[in-house]
């Protein structure tokens, strides 16, 4: 049952969203199921997932806000209107055969203006929908996607480290130096690899298959590199952002400015002949 998957549902859900999730049974109703919320809030003050069995072959996922929750709605309703289009563009990278509502709204303009938001999805046709692989499923293609639209609302950011605590010690002088490191948006990688997959977009290398679970190593290339913007500007993680291998990805960046795709592509097969 699903009540049963907490660890594995956990697991599943901060490593895709990049955020501590917390998660706790709940028993009310005729069958158990999960209630989800992230790790810095109770599921009083913030938005709640929560997630049953439906029917006999599959899940129901119902988001909505809990009573104490106007702080975190007035921050949402400051959200830029990238960081929307995000959100909202994470929702529509579940897949088509799931269906999504959005109580009193339309699918492609949906809004949090208020505690009243209620987003319902169905996971139907699922043969064993209590087994590990229905669950982690309907996690990665379902509740992870909308519990990072809303961490990009809130506005969760990706904390980067600028000292390194492993460094090791050594005779002579200690040297600090400080990296700035542009932040690259987690929900933003999400995005672009449930887009283009995880396939290397040069070579064609799909490391899953390779190295199995082993395999989570495809890399996020910005067709236009930060570090060379002047100024920040938005990206669409679906046309900005392209998967590439790490060797790959190493290889573009060996010139300043990068290889363009089409120049790597050149160069690997000018050595093939």
């Amino acid at each position: 049952m699903i009540a049963g998957k907490k660890e594995l549902i956990l697991r599943e859900l901060e490593e895709g969203t990049g955020a501590a999730i917390g998660a706790a049974v709940d028993s009310s109703g005729l069958r158990a199921g999960l209630r989800i919320w992230f790790g810095d809030l109770d599921e009083k003050h913030g938005p709640v997932a929560e997630l049953r069995p439906y029917g006999l072959k599959g899940h129901r996922i119902n988001l909505s806000f809990g009573n104490f929750s106007g702080e975190v709605i007035a921050q949402i309703r400051q959200a830029s209107l990238e960081d929307i289009q995000l959100a909202r563009a994470l929702v529509a990278s579940i897949p088509a055969d799931v269906e999504i509502e959005v109580q009193g709204q339309s699918l492609p303009d949906w809004i949090v203006a208020n505690g009243a938001f209620r987003l319902t999805a169905i996971v139907r046709d699922q043969q064993h929908p209590h087994d590990d692989a229905a669950v982690i499923a309907t996690c990665r293609n379902v509740i992870v996607p909308i519990m990072a639209a809303m961490a990009e609302l809130i506005g969760y950011d990706v904390i980067v480290d600028t000292t390194d605590d492993e460094a090791p010690v050594v005779e002579g002088a200690i040297l600090q130096s400080t990296i700035h490191r542009r932040e690259r948006n987690p929900r933003n990688r999400l995005l672009c690899i449930r887009t283009h997959g995880e396939r290397c977009l040069i070579c064609g290398l799909e490391p899953r298959l390779t190295y199995g679970n082993a395999g989570s190593i495809i890399e996020v290339h910005h067709l236009e590199p930060l570090a060379m913007l002047s100024n920040p500007r938005p990206y669409d993680p679906r046309t900005d952002l392209i998967p590439l291998c790490p060797s790959c990805h190493r290889a573009v960046h060996t010139r300043r400015p990068p290889f363009s795709v089409e120049e790597l592509r050149s160069l690997m097969e000018f050595c093939r002949d």
